[in-house]
């Protein structure tokens, strides 16, 4: 059956097609003769029960400067005219994400959101993960200076990222002397009001983050990720560089741990990164990538298990 999918994502204008996931799942639903509109996340509206966007339908094609093509602006409800709603704007994970993903909340059994926005909201990507504290490195989450360099004290070099950063942005390594640890502190908590994530520095980081991907549960196949000269973040977004890889065993353990749970909780499309075959460090289900990357090594169609999953769960409702 076809269906009418609207993204909830970035302008179309400015993705990059040759690694975006949001654009592979776009042409995946296209091939499968699903309807595409595309609408930015600023135009979401409630009115006496209506929650409407202003919106395009657009068609996709890997072409790179010519990648879509868009018709008319129109206001749709998101209820009445869309069968399914993937929420793929970018982060951060602030009260502007926060609030979208409420009013789509509000659409329940009646227009399929992925991932499932009330559980978005559940699991930001830093918080989700301490459920699973037993698969992680030691972690301190805390505002205090005092906090920190007792955690210092103990572990040596650490990194300290923002609990709610995306991307790799922001984060630091502060060597074991702990040079500048009050200045960055000073600086994050001026910046962020929540606590921040401090981590032992993992020397193991300069063999790769593996970022895995799970689908409705299962592992659909995961890439490493290498930092580039002169970095020590792996993210694709701070130059990494991306390459093959297989799952460790600890990494089928924590994946066997968590996948039932992300299923149940409506996270269709989550990727986990996993340092050095053992450390998870994050569960992000906000808008996770990298399965374009997964694919070209593994040769699988990983958009087309996604659509898969979806295309069930909207058939159930």
């Amino acid at each position: 059956m076809s269906l009418r999918i609207a993204v909830q994502m970035d302008p179309m204008e400015s993705i990059r097609i040759a690694g975006d996931s949001s654009f592979a799942l776009m042409l995946e639903a296209q091939a499968r003769g699903h309807s595409l509109w595309h609408y930015d996340v600023a135009t979401l509206a409630w009115n006496a029960g209506k929650i409407t966007a202003w919106a395009k339908p657009v068609t996709v094609q890997r072409v790179e400067g010519d990648h879509f093509s868009a018709g008319a602006l129109a206001k749709i409800d998101l209820a009445e005219d869309i069968d399914v709603i993937l929420m793929r704007q970018d982060p951060p994970f602030h009260l502007g994400y926060i609030s979208a993903a409420l009013l789509l909340d509000r659409l329940k059994g009646r227009t399929l959101v992925s991932n499932d926005p009330r559980e978005v909201i559940n699991a930001p990507e830093k918080m989700f993960v301490l459920d699973y504290a037993r698969f992680m490195p030691p972690t301190l989450i805390a505002r205090k200076l005092e906090d920190v360099l007792e955690f210092q004290k103990e572990h040596g070099a650490v990194v300290v990222k923002p609990l709610h950063g995306n991307g790799g942005k922001a984060i630091f390594k502060i060597d074991e002397r702990g040079t500048n640890t009050s200045a960055l502190f000073e600086v994050f908590n001026q910046t962020w009001p929540e606590p921040h994530m401090v981590q032992p520095f993992l020397p193991s980081v300069a063999e790769g983050d593996k970022r895995i991907v799970l689908v409705d549960g299962e592992v659909a196949g995961a890439i490493n990720r290498k930092p580039g000269e002169g970095e020590f973040r792996s993210n694709l977004a701070q130059g990494g560089s991306a390459e093959a890889a297989q799952l460790t065993e600890r990494e089928q353990e924590i994946c066997a741990a968590m996948g039932p749970e992300l299923k149940r909780r409506g996270l269709t499309f989550v990727g986990i990164d996993v340092i050095g075959g053992e450390w998870l460090t994050e569960i992000n289900v906000t808008s996770p990538t990298g399965i374009v990357a997964i694919d070209k090594y593994n040769g699988t169609n990983t958009a087309g298990m996604i659509w898969d999953a979806l295309e069930r769960r909207h058939a159930e409702m």
